[in-house]
């Protein structure tokens, strides 16, 4: 093994204990670190495999921006923060059911591509992809953020005392 598939693994193995510490923390603050660890994982995993632009928009959207929203969520709104108020009896069926989609998708994927190599000769620049993201999803885009910020506005006026 070379130096970079054994960073590969060990980052992948933190993002795979992230996620499990994610999936079982009672604690929802907690739960919401862990999510920074398992989506920092991910990004580590892109910037490792060359994907630069994919990792830091993962590091600049979801880690910087969505996380935060959903601490702000938690705070302003006062949610349960221990974890005999989120626990429930649903775990056994929770995991089955979790299994049960990862392995369906896990076929699904396999059966699509099997052994098919992915062809390098095409790649795109990252010029291309902001050009089309602004140029053909710029509504969407700006939809999601007026969206994102309608929450932020819901959680401070659920959160105030009057």
């Amino acid at each position: 093994m070379s130096g970079s598939e054994v960073i590969f693994a060990i980052i992948f193995a933190i993002a795979g204990i992230a996620a499990a510490l994610l999936v079982s923390s009672k604690n929802v603050v907690h739960a919401a670190l862990y999510l920074v660890a398992a989506l920092g994982s991910i990004a580590a995993l892109f910037l490792l495999l060359g994907a630069e632009f994919v990792g830091w928009t993962q590091i600049l959207i979801y880690v910087g921006a969505i996380v935060v929203l959903l601490l702000f969520g938690i705070m302003l709104t006062k949610a349960p923060i221990g974890g005999t108020t989120l626990d429930n009896q649903s775990r056994v069926l929770a995991l089955v059911v979790a299994a049960g989609t990862f392995g369906g998708l896990t076929w699904l994927i396999w059966d699509a591509f099997g052994d098919k190599e992915v062809p390098l000769d095409n790649a795109v620049r990252t010029a291309d992809i902001g050009r089309s993201m602004f140029d053909r999803f710029v509504l969407p885009f700006e939809a999601i953020s007026v969206l994102l910020l309608a929450a932020l506005v819901g959680a401070i006026v659920l959160a105030r005392k009057d």
